[in-house]
């Protein structure tokens, strides 16, 4: 095998799942801008561009953010840095990132019109980022019974 074939299917490979839920998130945007969204696929496909938006924004950056005590992010980077304000930023890196974003969701939905068919898509995502959030911080402390966490004696 090629060094070039080799490198391209080691991306695919290590990046496979984010490449898939990408794939997915754009048919559904395809299928949501051609289709009515006051029918039953449309509305389907409205609500399912924010599950999966929620999907890629989980899977990516739980792979590259952290949030110290949470169990839905990457493991603690080490070592730790000499300034405490970066240090600060990169143990609440997710939870940063996903205020941000939100925010800026947030700012979308309230100049959309939210009964056009991009507002309800962009009020379903900010739903979506408050969700994810609260799981982020709620797993800082919480577990529930018989999951992987539990099981880890967080």
């Amino acid at each position: 095998m090629s060094q070039k074939k080799k490198k391209k299917f080691k991306f695919t490979k290590r990046h496979g799942l984010s490449l898939m839920v990408a794939g997915i998130l754009t048919l559904l945007i395809v299928m949501y801008c051609i289709s009515d969204e006051q029918k039953h696929w449309g509305s389907f496909f409205g609500n399912a561009i924010a599950d999966w938006t929620g999907v890629l924004v989980t899977v990516l950056a739980t792979k590259h953010l952290y949030e110290r005590g949470s169990s839905e992010s990457k493991k603690e980077p080490r070592p730790r840095l000499m300034s405490q304000p970066l240090e600060f930023v990169r143990e609440h890196s997710l939870s940063i990132f996903l205020l941000i974003t939100g925010a800026g969701w947030l700012i979308a939905f309230a100049h959309s019109n939210a009964q056009g068919k991009w507002g309800q898509v962009i009020g379903n995502i900010v739903s979506e980022w408050t969700q994810i959030l609260g799981l982020v911080l709620m797993t800082k402390k919480l577990i529930e019974a018989g999951s992987e966490e539990s099981k880890k004696g967080k």
